[in-house]
């Protein structure tokens, strides 16, 4: 009897985890000839029925600084994963984003003539692009989700494949048409509500949310309500207040009935701008990480929204702008000035217009499939 196909895949993050959930999802649909083996969370977990061997909560770290401090977990994991993958055998190596650790598994998983199969670039053309010619070396296969990514890498003569942003399959899947089971079930009154997505690691959480929570503790007009992440409890929110309002594992709900966010910056921009919710993007770090990383970043904007239409769509507000009195006067602004809601919103139709019509999973898992066969 012929060995199933074992296929090996890492992604460290929530939105990794999310992704790698779909693709895998496609692929068993195609073919029940694989054995999934994974570093993910409880997305990958649903979809496979396998616990991961590491989870993404005990893997994601911010900053230059961040890491340093957890350099020596970091070095441990790296070291883990390998011996865990030589045990495994796989047949193909998934990597999906988490680029600091998924660029050195790919590089010495290559001198063991593993194939190195890659969903959702690393940013290279953020910072770092000189790492284009050991993407070009190393990856057997990338697959990437902005529209701009295939036109830098053809700068540099490397074929890649464009397959739009999975966001859109996973938005598409959610109904929301009914909002008044959400809003009693969460005993949330007739005010309009204000989502702050502070994001999904400890770190991050720290150092923004009581910058958010100041910034709108006297908006009466509104609701306020936390998105909670995945990997973080309702304790270690409730200790910044006790009286915050958390809603875990129903982002996408909260948002479709939302009428402002605050974000933290990364894939929740995206999925703030696709709920067509205008929001105001944060960002903030240790000065030792900023620092580093004002250097080395060569790209105008942080929010992907802004990224991706190349101009200033959405409010930035970065470091010491970072602060209540910037992000207050940015939702006043957007609360009372309705041709500036307007034109947010345009934007945003403009930017779904941009990220392809859908199907990037099927796609994806199509691709993997292929080079399987």
């Amino acid at each position: 009897m012929k060995e199933r196909t074992k296929v090996y895949v890492i992604t460290g993050e929530a939105s990794g985890d999310l992704h790698g959930a779909n693709m895998i999802s496609s692929l068993l649909k195609k073919s029940n000839d694989i054995n999934i083996r994974y570093w993910g969370g409880d997305k990958i977990k649903e979809v496979t029925g396998k616990k991961p061997v590491k989870h993404i909560k005990d893997l994601a770290f911010m900053g230059f600084l961040e890491v340093i401090m957890n350099l020596r977990t970091i070095l441990g994991n790296i070291s883990f994963c390998k011996k865990d993958i030589e045990e495994f055998q796989p047949d193909i190596l998934v990597l999906i984003d988490y680029p600091g650790f998924n660029m050195r598994i790919a590089e010495w998983a290559k001198e063991r003539g593993i194939k190195i199969f890659y969903y959702i670039s690393p940013q290279i053309w953020a910072w770092k692009q000189n790492r284009v010619h050991k993407i070009k070396r190393i990856v057997d296969h990338m697959c990437v989700i902005l529209p701009f990514e295939k036109d830098f890498y053809a700068r540099f003569d490397c074929n890649v494949e464009y397959v739009g942003h999975p966001l859109l399959d996973e938005i598409s899947k959610h109904n929301f048409s009914d909002t008044s089971d959400f809003l009693q079930r969460h005993e949330i009154d007739n005010r309009p509500i204000l989502a702050i997505l502070p994001g999904s690691r400890k770190q991050e959480v720290k150092k923004k949310l009581p910058i958010m929570m100041e910034a709108v503790k006297d908006l009466t007009s509104h609701q306020i309500i936390i998105a909670g992440a995945p990997t973080l409890s309702a304790d270690f929110y409730q200790e910044f207040n006790s009286d915050l309002k958390i809603i875990h594992n129903e982002t996408y709900e909260l948002l479709s009935n939302s009428d402002l966010a605050i974000v933290t910056s990364g894939t929740a921009t995206l999925e703030t701008a696709l709920y067509k919710v205008p929001q105001v993007v944060c960002y903030k770090s240790s000065r030792v990480s900023y620092s580093i990383a004002k250097r080395l970043i060569k790209v105008k904007y942080i929010s992907l929204v802004n990224l991706i239409m190349d101009k200033e769509v959405v409010k930035e507000l970065i470091q010491a702008e970072c602060n209540a009195k910037s992000i207050r006067n940015e939702i006043d602004l957007i609360r009372e000035n309705s041709e500036y809601r307007n034109t947010l919103l345009n934007n945003y139709n403009e930017l779904e217009k941009m990220l392809g019509g859908g199907g990037a999973s099927e796609k994806v898992a199509q691709s993997l499939l292929n080079m399987i066969d």
